[in-house]
Formats: C-alpha cells, structure tokens, sequence
C-alpha cells in the first residue's frame, strides 16, 4: 500500500491533531450513485455487473450471484453477495439461486478468514426500506468481517470510519484468495 502525504502550508494555528481526510465519502454524502427507482436501469448494483471487475470491485463471479466490495464498508473486506437477477425479495430467488447464494456467502467468509484472520462476521440482510436496506430494489446480502475493538470512538463519535487499505487493494487481495473467475 502505498500512503501519500500532502504538505501544505496556510494559515492557522498548530495544534497536535492528526487529520483523516476521507475524500472519497463525499460522493456518498452528495447521493452519488444511489438507487433511482426499482427498475435495473436506475440500480447501482446492475450497473456494476457490465464493469470491469477492478472498476466495479467485484471479487467473484459465479453463474446467478456474484460477490462485490461494498463502496462504503462498515470494516475491511466488507462484502456483499447478490443474484444477477434484479429481484427484490429473499423469496423471490430461485433454487439454484439460493444455492449459490449460500455457497458464495460461505465461500466469501472463508476467503475473508484466509486473508484478514476476523474474530467474527455480521452476516445479513435488510429486506425493504424500512428494515434498513438502503438499495431496496436488489436483493443483496452482507458479510461483515469483525475483530475485537472494531467499533470504536471514531464512527460512534467523530462518524468517520477508519479503514487501514484502499478498496482496490482489498478487491485485488480478496479477488486472488477466491481464485475464482
């Protein structure tokens, strides 16, 4: 990884404080990229599939689901796991999907454990916009990688997550660990 540090001169008072910029929320807080609709034409998860996969930081595809990076992650190497398919529900998969799905969830959490040895894992999913999901129209499922004394002050109370490696890396890392397509 490489780490670059941008010296700048002004005007201000020195203090002892270290300052975390993270630059690349902003298209987050801005709305960048969020769902327009329930249709696949205005769904950033469709969208991703016809990316290449380091532009769309996926990290495996199978035949009916794939597994991405998520853009905005609550820890490092925090995946999801969706159909192909622009379906909303859980019990809108088919059997094979469903099969794939868990397989792939499993296969994730193991490739997870190979590279960034969590203690534990959030896995799941929020099913419509008032159980949480923020992309309601494409189902999609969470793998969360956990260590002890993740969550601290700076999310909680400076809402801003610290993350040790850039997406890209982290896909590149996970993508080779999968040895997948």
């Amino acid at each position: 990884m490489t780490e670059q540090y941008e010296e700048q001169d002004g005007v201000g008072v020195q203090d002892a404080l270290q300052r975390l910029w993270t630059p690349h929320r902003l298209s987050y807080v801005r709305g960048e990229g969020k769902a327009v609709g329930d249709e696949p034409e205005g769904c950033p998860f469709c969208r991703v599939i016809g990316l290449d996969d380091a532009e769309g930081l996926i990290v495996a595809r199978g035949e009916l689901v794939f597994a991405v990076l998520n853009l905005y992650p609550y820890n490092p190497g925090h995946l999801m796991v969706l159909p192909y398919r622009h379906v909303p529900d859980y019990t809108d998969l088919t059997d094979a999907e469903v099969a794939e799905f868990a397989a792939f969830t499993q296969r994730a959490m193991r490739v997870v454990r190979a590279v960034a040895s969590p203690h534990g894992f959030n896995i799941g999913m929020n099913q419509g916009v008032v159980a949480g999901a923020g992309i309601a129209a494409h189902l999609h499922q969470h793998v969360v990688p956990r260590w002890g004394g993740d969550a601290n002050f700076m999310p909680v109370i400076g809402h801003t997550k610290v993350l040790p490696q850039l997406l890209g890396e982290t896909r590149q890392l996970l993508s080779d660990a999968w040895g997948g397509r």
